[in-house]
């Protein structure tokens, strides 16, 4: 894929980054990071990621000539690794910040593409915006933003909530929510990390927004297992938190990433994603 120089530092190596440095890693990369316990750090040195202990305050050592690739949630001020690092953001070969479909607010059903304006609607979202912009600012404008809508993948899917038995068909008419598998995360961030030229705003996401009851029927479906039972959202007595997600609703577009960087979703619907989740958790159970 690139030279065996190459080597990509990641701000919070969690479950997309480390999804990246498996893909990454057979053609050569080198994959160094942060984490915020010691047990995760030598957990990751023993697999041959280098990383470092940083809680998000104070100095971070980066190396000279990495790509960066920045994952962490901003704080009220903004990026912490913004604040940290954007004094050295000129030795980065490239800027890459993982940020949400959040920024577009509510769209009622509408599409977000990568050309759209911003108008973010909770604080969260704001911090978000703010997180770009500083990238923007400490890169000259070179940074890379990746906007995601839902993550799942293996250990992180609707299998979880079925199995544990809380599982809901939560019913809010005209409700749709676009999604990514992890894998074209990471596919989607190597193509970015292959053309350190590029710039500017990546959707990575499916091609098939969907509503979020159907999603939990398709994957009880798969299981074997009657669908959970429809649920009124006024009635389904989400957290804070949940109950914001469902305060937007929007479908995601995806065109510039595909035709900026070559890159399809290899699950191109939630079926195809969660049927890959289901033979890959069965497998590694077998």
């Amino acid at each position: 894929m690139t030279s065996p120089q190459s080597l990509l530092f990641v701000f919070g190596l969690g479950y997309s980054a480390l999804q990246l440095a498996a893909q990454l890693g057979p053609a050569g990369w080198r994959v160094a990071g942060t984490v915020r316990t010691a047990g995760k750090a030598a957990e990751l040195r023993a697999q041959g990621i280098d990383a470092q202990v940083w809680a998000g305050e104070g100095a971070v050592s980066v190396p000279d000539g990495a790509h960066w690739l920045i994952t962490l949630p901003p704080g009220r001020e903004g990026c912490p690794a913004a604040l940290a690092a954007s004094a050295k953001a000129a030795s980065a070969l490239s800027i890459t910040y993982l940020s949400t479909t959040g920024v577009y607010g509510d769209l009622r059903g509408g599409w977000a593409f990568e050309w759209s304006p911003v108008a973010p609607a909770s604080p969260r979202a704001a911090a978000r915006v703010l997180a770009e912009n500083q990238w923007l600012g400490a890169s000259d404008g070179r940074a890379r933003l990746v906007r995601l809508p839902g993550i799942y993948g293996p250990g992180r899917s609707p299998f979880d909530r079925i199995r544990d038995g809380n599982a809901q068909r939560i019913i809010k008419p005209g409700q749709v929510f676009s999604r990514v598998h992890v894998d074209d995360i990471a596919s989607g961030l190597a193509a970015l990390m292959l053309r350190p030229q590029a710039s500017g705003v990546f959707h990575l996401c499916d091609d098939l927004p969907a509503p979020p009851q159907d999603v939990t029927a398709y994957a009880a479906r798969l299981l074997g297992l009657p669908p959970p039972p429809d649920v009124p959202f006024a009635e389904a007595g989400l957290s804070e938190m949940a109950a914001s997600f469902y305060a937007e609703c929007k479908r995601v577009g995806n065109a510039r990433a595909k035709s900026a960087l070559g890159w399809r979703p290899r699950y191109a619907t939630y079926r195809d994603g969660l049927a890959a989740v289901l033979a890959e958790e069965s497998a590694g159970s077998s």
